[in-house]
């Protein structure tokens, strides 16, 4: 596509995780220091929040790779599960052998007594759940239960909960009271500022081997503004850019660019132009994907 265009060693703008590319602005640093020092303590529930876009999944993956040798992790990426459904997905990520078909009970003891085990041999568990939102409430309440399993001196498991802002009203329901108490540390993500979004863009484009400055400044702000300082959404929209300015054999990404990329985004937040002007751009887009197609067969 692009790559030899920009002298770029691989795409930068890819919407999945990749820690390689960990930006530490302000709120991940914040957030990345609630989480270190909670884990050190090793009590209670952690709740990181964060609207859609603002990098939960790579904060928890760039987490789970700085933790020290001495903590043992589980994370499930998809917690819409039933209370014994989720209770077999942490006994799995634990190694913990499970034969036959166990009732809740029968595997909470099994988890309990493999989390002995490891404490015995001077381990901290940490089991991330990403998406908690999407938790059923009689699973939340099951979550509770699983932070009861402790020794006379500590709990054998602490929970970290990342979601979107939806979790945060979830919790507060009458009947989940309890657990809502034992959340001992939080944190909800923010955006990227102006200054953030122009460090954020030469980051990700210095790390797949850029040899120089790709966006002019006027692309810099009107990236910002179509994306509202979204991570995700940047991510798309100056993939877009690149793509715009490489089919007009251009070497630097101007406003115009980045323009016609929000304009291709339904979800950027840049004023609407006539159908016809967003069909030009879409189906601009669109020849250049043919055109890639076309010379990589």
């Amino acid at each position: 596509m692009y790559k030899t265009h920009f002298g770029l060693r691989e795409l930068p703008f890819s919407i999945t995780p990749d820690t390689s590319y960990f930006f530490a602005f302000p709120h991940y640093q914040r957030a990345m220091n609630t989480l270190l020092v909670a884990a050190k303590t090793g009590e209670g529930f952690i709740k990181i929040t964060g609207e859609v876009g603002t990098g939960k999944t790579l904060l928890i993956r760039k987490f789970l790779s700085v933790l020290g040798p001495e903590y043992v992790t589980a994370w499930i990426p998809n917690p819409l599960l039933k209370p014994r459904n989720l209770m077999a997905a942490v006994a799995e990520e634990l190694r913990v052998p499970l034969v036959g078909e166990l009732d809740e009970y029968q595997i909470l003891k099994a988890l309990n007594y493999r989390l002995l085990m490891l404490s015995r041999d001077g381990k901290k568990v940490l089991l991330c759940i990403d998406e908690a939102q999407a938790l059923p409430v009689e699973t939340l309440e099951a979550l509770r239960l699983l932070t009861n399993l402790e020794t006379e001196k500590r709990k054998l498991l602490q929970i970290v909960l990342f979601g979107q802002p939806e979790l945060d009203r979830k919790l507060e329901l009458e009947s989940i009271r309890q657990l809502n108490q034992r959340i001992t540390f939080r944190y909800q993500l923010g955006l990227l500022e102006r200054e953030e979004t122009a460090r954020y863009l030469h980051h990700r484009m210095a790390v797949a081997g850029a040899p120089g400055e790709v966006f002019k400044p006027d692309a810099v702000e009107a990236l910002y503004r179509a994306s509202r300082g979204v991570p995700r959404l940047l991510n798309i929209l100056a993939h877009k850019s690149l793509m715009l300015a490489f089919g007009e054999k251009q070497k630097f990404v101007t406003a115009r660019h980045a323009k016609g990329a929000a304009r291709d985004t339904p979800t950027a937040g840049w004023p609407a132009r006539p159908p016809w002007a967003a069909l030009s751009v879409g189906v601009f887009l669109l020849g250049l994907a043919s055109l890639a197609w076309m010379v990589f067969q």
